[in-house]
């Protein structure tokens, strides 16, 4: 393996048209922080980039929606992000922003570079246009209906529903979402990146000298090639970015896709401007991408091409750990439908506990396949894991210190064979975690940190001091020794993945920020005998099911007002059934509809529709069949007034006489609801 004199690490840039949340966490910005936390205690030289994607129509679509400019919109969500960023403790060296003037400088002259050396390809296409608002439309801007699924709110570069990509052309009926209107098309011209000519070095570069990568990365990038990889736009026709800095470019902007990965230069720039290219063009340099897999072929393939079309010593990425992604309570997480939890929502509702997120997300990151966040699961994981293990282990090991030894390291004064056994494993699962870290394994690497926890409660289990203090002093300062070194060790093996709790075990245990050096797991020279340690304080506290209820009703909120929503949006879009054939009154008159109560309901064995009623109408009591068991339980129907065709001639029905019918309406979405009284009425009352 190469030696690096230093390492640029970058993560994802989110965009400013909205806060973040779980699913970026898991799948970036968790994972990316504690692997810089580990090199940074390992004394190596890295920098950490983040900032904001401020640029791209889903920032116009969010101004938009508010009445404001886009400015307005990433000046509130920048400052939102980078704070929620903050207080979660993630380290980044500089968090910027791509509204920046050193960003727009970056950007601008990269681009020149490459227009002026011949590196882009000039076309004019047919692009969608709307006539009433007067632009060309990005095709988030055009919407229609999904070849694949047939959702009729799909945009032009992706169905949200079924998830397939699209291209605006594949929509079927597509209408402006600014206007209403139908587009035209209309022609335009825009400048590409010949990515197809860059092919045969891609092949050598990533599927030959890059066969470690992920395997969702590097399956992901081997289907773009063997696709056959074709020119991409790095112009569009927009109001809002960076202007195309030629002349004849008019009222057009850098492409998002273009614009923000120059941002990683830019931000470094911004924050080291005298020796910012020792990490972008130094062969001694180590380059991280830290992205989700939507992101995997802007860092893989496009970016690299990019960096190789300019030229200048720029180097590549070493490794792009592309992670899956995090869904919620078993849906997709989702923005537009408000389906997730949000950062700095979570911080306002559990204050302190920025820790158990990062603790939980690791455990559960999407490393290989996507993953599921529970509350459930969460509230587990902190209570039998952090507080029951972790937090257990410390506080016995504080607690007993202080009652037999008065808050000072007891001196090793009768050491047993199951010290040194104890103490044995220590570097085993330092090496452990270590390895699972340089090779991004974080899920791993934090349940080995946990081993060490398991290992000090094993050892406070086997060996009993509250016991042996009744009656060998000695040997109990020993095993207190022991404790308390591997107290010390579990600060610093979790540092990287929690390091709030991290920096409380160093003051329980009175000791300097410096010692969170990653050598320092195993040293016995951390707490001399003598040294005097703070009182004991809980590293977790248990959480109640108050708090993980009140989050589930939220999202149970949410999730109704999502199916009242989207059933709503199919009422209005779907067209009515049409009118049946006419009928006279004297036809519609033989109808006897009356007004009925269910008294009693059952499911018709070997059946998964019907239901068999026995209900009061009035003038009798009778059984109706009905075929509602998807939409209504039996304990559901039981003392509900519906309305019936009593008149209709008896039939049999799976061997049971059904004398009426129940009135139903069907729904534009197929789903059947009974029609009822809309107050109480008597048994038997006409309708009509």
């Amino acid at each position: 393996m190469k030696e690096y004199k230093r390492y640029l690490v970058t993560s994802a840039l989110p965009y400013a048209n909205g806060p973040v949340h779980i699913g970026h966490l898991a799948g970036v910005y968790v994972p990316a922080d504690i692997y810089v936390r580990y090199l940074r205690m390992c004394g190596r030289d890295v920098f950490f980039v983040g900032g904001s994607d401020e640029h791209g129509v889903p920032i116009t679509i969010q101004a938009r929606k508010q009445g404001c400019s886009p400015q307005d919109i990433v000046d509130k969500y920048h400052k939102l992000i980078k704070e929620s960023f903050a207080e979660l403790g993630i380290s980044f060296d500089i968090y910027s922003r791509t509204t920046s003037k050193t960003h727009y400088k970056t950007a601008s002259e990269f681009f020149r570079k490459l227009y002026d050396e011949g590196k882009f390809v000039e076309r004019e296409s047919e692009q969608y246009y709307d006539e009433e608002a007067g632009q060309f439309l990005a095709d988030r801007y055009i919407v229609g209906t999904c070849p694949k699924c047939g959702n009729e709110r799909a945009y032009g570069d992706q169905c949200e529903k079924c998830g397939c990509t699209l291209s605006p052309d594949e929509l079927i009926n597509p209408h402006s979402a600014l206007s209403g209107k139908p587009p035209v098309k209309r022609r335009t011209k825009h400048w590409y990146l010949p990515l197809n000519e860059y092919e045969p070095w891609l092949r050598q570069w990533i599927l030959e000298e890059h066969k470690e990568w992920k395997v969702n990365v590097y399956g992901q990038c081997k289907s773009w090639l063997d696709g056959g990889l074709q020119p991409r736009a790095v112009s569009r026709d927009l109001d809002w970015g960076i202007p195309v800095p030629v002349e004849g470019a008019e009222g057009k902007v850098l492409y998002v896709w273009f614009d923000a990965p120059i941002g990683y230069i830019s931000n470094t720039i911004e924050a080291r401007p005298d020796d910012w290219e020792k990490y972008w063009k130094s062969p001694d340099t180590k380059m991280v991408h830290f992205i989700g897999k939507d992101n995997i072929v802007f860092h893989c393939i496009v970016f690299p091409c990019m960096l190789k079309a300019y030229g200048d010593g720029y180097i590549l990425p070493d490794n792009v750990p592309a992670n899956e992604f995090l869904n919620l309570e078993g849906d997709k997480l989702s923005t537009s439908r408000n389906w997730a939890i949000w950062l700095h929502e979570y911080l306002r509702d559990f204050p302190g506990k920025q820790d158990v997120l990062r603790y939980v997300l690791c455990a559960n990151a999407p490393e290989t396949k996507d993953n599921d966040f529970t509350w459930k699961d969460f509230q587990t994981r902190n209570n039998s894991e952090l507080v029951a293990i972790y937090g257990n282990f410390v506080n016995r090991a504080v607690v007993l210190t202080h009652k037999y030894f008065e808050g000072k390291v007891p001196t090793d004064l009768k050491p047993e064979a199951i010290d040194s056994e104890t103490l044995a494993q220590v570097p085993a699962i330092k090496a452990a975690i270590t390895d699972a870290l340089e090779h991004y394994r974080f899920r791993e690497a934090l349940k080995e940190a946990m081993n060490l926890a398991r290992l000090g409660n094993k050892y406070l289990t086997d060996t009993e001091p509250w016991k042996v203090a009744k009656t060998d002093m000695d040997r109990t300062a020993s095993i207190l020794n022991v404790s308390l070194k591997l107290c010390a060790d579990l600060a610093i093996a979790f540092a990287p993945f929690i390091p709030f709790s991290s920096d409380k075990l160093l003051k329980i245990l009175n000791l300097p920020e410096d010692v969170l050096k990653w050598d320092n797991i195993g040293q016995d020279s951390l707490l001399p005998e003598g040294h005097q340690i703070g009182k004991a304080e809980l590293l977790f506290e248990k959480i109640e099911d108050e708090a993980i209820n009140a989050q589930m009703e939220r999202l149970e909120k949410i999730r109704e007002a999502n199916a009242k929503a989207e059933a709503a949006a199919a009422s209005a879009e779907a067209p009515a059934e049409p009118q049946k054939p006419e009928c006279t009154f004297d036809e519609f008159g033989k109808m006897d509809i009356r007004t009925a109560t269910v008294l009693e309901a059952e499911r018709v064995p070997k059946t998964d529709k019907l239901l068999k009623l026995t209900i009061d109408t009035g003038i009798d009591k009778r059984v109706i069949v009905s075929g509602i068991a998807e939409y209504y339980t039996p304990e559901e129907m039981v003392g509900k007034q519906i309305c019936i065709l009593a008149n209709l001639a008896p039939r049999k029905i799976r061997g049971i006489e059904s004398k009426g019918m129940i009135l139903m309406a069907k729904q534009p979405d197929g789903k059947m609801r009974i029609v009822a009284p809309e107050e109480k009425l008597v048994n038997g009352a006409v309708v009509g």
